[in-house]
């Protein structure tokens, strides 16, 4: 739904977005020219420092989720929806405290590596490939959704061509110089968007001191400030907690407290000044009361539902393959550490800002609760309260850090998605020992990268019920319910068996995918089982954890040959370690699964 009318000058949002998408190719091409060898594409040579690394997984962490989604939520759901940046930054706690040094000794690139490597097995990394693919499918698709959104809203352009474009760009930035592009252009694009949410609130804190600082929560429900239309682009049932009246195609239509209306797709509703403005179904229904208290939000059993999530995103991070293949950069796993460190820092500064846009959102742009649009606060609040031309000064920067967020996400969910596809799907890299294989390799990824993009943003023309952040909350429940139990079993138990892992992975993937897909399609229903389709984590990963401990210790026979050496190597000290790792290379065809992302590494075969 939205409204016929841009939030700002379309001349200034398209020469934003133009001007993002032309440094994005820009800053890549540089990546292009330095791009040499199979390894680069893949890992960037594992010769990202932490500074550089951190403000790369900055760039491609902090998504449309984070960027648009975070304040929406906020706008609607108050305080409760401040648990989304607090997960999304304390995941990487978990992260640094379980998995980032070890997986970074194991040698391994992506995450189907890590599993065949520890447990020796191709089936388990089939399964993981899998996952990993369904993911990043998943986690794209909020992406381009926002995308289409944001050049609605500043252009008046139809909702796939935004889609179509971070599409092109990313692809072309990832074909020209795989990891090593993107890294240059994730770190470049954090700054910017950081830049972006940063600056805008300094002029909007002042515009709303200046109109008085009048209460967000002074009103049972937000009202209009002054008169607005909006055109619905599909059905939606409106309802409010406090009796109000709006205009309906020109005539006057009372709504009682409590009740609800049925509009038609291309209805004109029209909100007086001073009225009470009706919310969307689903957004919860919310007081001014309840959005400024915890567990108030309106949503059905508030607590189990705040605690899912949290188990969600803090476990949910570790299993993200674009967040991932990241530490595979690095140099050695004290580096991943230091890594981490920074990443936090960094995450932290930047969800400062995204509250602010929510909270101001309440005052001067209720009309997005009328067309569930709340994602848009962001991009609308500058228009709203700055006059010309900073009004769309203002707004052209927040668009610009909209789609660098867009773009970033974008790119490392490609690259992350395409090195599994190429090796699993498209040939295993075990057959790229020579020359002509690798160049092979190179264009697998490739091919494997536009097939990357053209599924999600073909599935992203399709409207669906969940807000962005919602979206990107329901890949951290996949995420948390699968990767999450292989990864801390697999680095910390020795006794985990190929079995064991096999069973866990579908029991976790399949409950939570389950509950992901009636949640998309459907909506969740009302009630417990709502709530439990909506924040599926807090039994679906328990339930992946304890099926794969059961299933190993049933089948400890057939636990893999040469765990002790595996485990040395990711435990022991780098010296150590790489002396194992020596240790399995020289080992006789067949005894072990060699860790075949520093095949990778050490390949320095020029690329074509």
């Amino acid at each position: 739904m939205g409204d016929e009318q841009t939030v700002i000058a379309p001349a200034v949002g398209l020469t934003a977005v133009l001007l993002v998408a032309i440094a994005t190719l820009g800053i890549g091409s540089v990546g292009m020219r330095i791009s040499r060898t199979t390894s680069d594409f893949y890992v960037a040579s594992r010769a990202v420092s932490p500074r550089w690394n951190a403000s790369a997984i900055g760039g491609e962490y902090l998504s449309a989720a984070s960027f648009l989604g975070v304040a929406g939520l906020v706008l609607v759901g108050g305080v409760d929806m401040l648990w989304f940046p607090v997960g999304y930054t304390a995941g990487y706690l978990v992260l640094l405290a379980l998995v980032a040094a070890p997986l970074r000794r194991s040698g391994a690139y992506t995450l189907p590596d890590f599993a065949e490597q520890r447990l020796e097995s191709a089936v388990v990394r089939t399964a993981a490939s899998v996952l990993v693919a369904g993911i990043g499918v998943l986690y794209l698709l909020p992406q381009l959704q926002g995308a289409g959104l944001a050049l609605r809203l500043v252009t008046g352009a139809p909702p796939w061509a935004g889609s179509a474009l971070v599409a092109v760009v990313v692809v072309l930035n990832v074909l020209a110089g795989g990891m090593r592009s993107i890294t240059f252009v994730q770190a470049f694009q954090y700054w910017l968007k950081l830049t972006a949410i940063a600056v805008p609130v300094v002029f909007l804190l002042l515009a709303w001191r200046a109109d008085g600082m009048p209460d967000p929560v002074a009103a049972a429900e937000p009202e209009a400030r002054e008169t607005f239309s909006v055109t619905l682009s599909e059905d939606v049932v409106v309802g409010s907690e406090v009796a109000t009246t709006i205009g309906v195609d020109g005539t006057d239509v009372d709504l009682a407290a409590g009740g609800s209306l049925t509009l038609d797709a291309g209805t004109r509703v029209t909100v007086p000044a001073g009225v009470p403005v009706p919310h969307a179904d689903p957004l919860p229904q919310t007081d001014g009361r309840a959005w400024a208290l915890p567990l108030s939000s309106g949503r059905d059993h508030p607590l189990y539902v705040t605690y899912s999530l949290l188990l969600a995103l803090f476990f949910g991070t570790m299993g993200l393959p674009h967040v991932l293949v990241r530490f595979y950069t690095n140099p050695d796993g004290r580096a991943a550490r230091r890594t981490t460190l920074v990443v936090i820092g960094l995450l932290g500064l930047f969800y400062l800002f995204p509250p602010v846009y929510g909270a101001l959102g309440r005052i001067y742009t209720p009309d997005l609760l009328l067309s569930d649009r709340a994602d848009a606060v962001v991009l609308a609040l500058p228009g709203r309260l700055l006059g010309d031309p900073w009004g769309d000064l203002v707004g052209g920067l927040v668009v610009a850090g909209a789609f660098a967020a867009f773009l970033s996400t974008s790119s490392g969910l490609v690259v992350s998605v395409a090195g599994v596809v190429s090796q699993d799907l498209l040939g295993r890299r075990r057959r790229d020992a020579h020359p002509a294989g690798r160049n092979q390799a190179v264009r697998r990824f490739r091919a494997a990268a536009v097939l990357a993009v053209a599924v999600p943003f073909l599935l992203s023309l399709a409207s669906y019920r969940v807000g962005l952040a919602d979206t990107v909350g329901l890949a951290f429940a996949l995420a948390a319910s699968t990767f999450c139990p292989l990864l801390v079993l697999g680095i910390w138990w020795p006794r985990l068996t190929a079995a064991g892992a096999i069973a866990g992975l579908a029991a976790g993937g399949g409950l939570a995918s389950a509950a992901v897909t009636v949640t998309m399609l459907a909506g969740p229903p009302n009630g417990w089982p709502g709530a439990l389709l909506a924040q599926p984590a807090a039994w679906t990963v328990p339930v992946a954890f304890l099926v794969m401990v059961t299933v190993s210790l049933a089948t400890a026979s057939s636990r893999p040959r040469h765990v002790g050496r595996t485990m040395i190597r990711l435990h022991a000290p780098e010296g150590v370690a790489l002396s194992a790792r020596a240790a399995a290379s020289a080992a006789p065809s067949g005894a072990s699964a060699a860790p075949s992302g520093e095949t990778v590494a050490a390949d320095r075969t020029p690329a074509p």
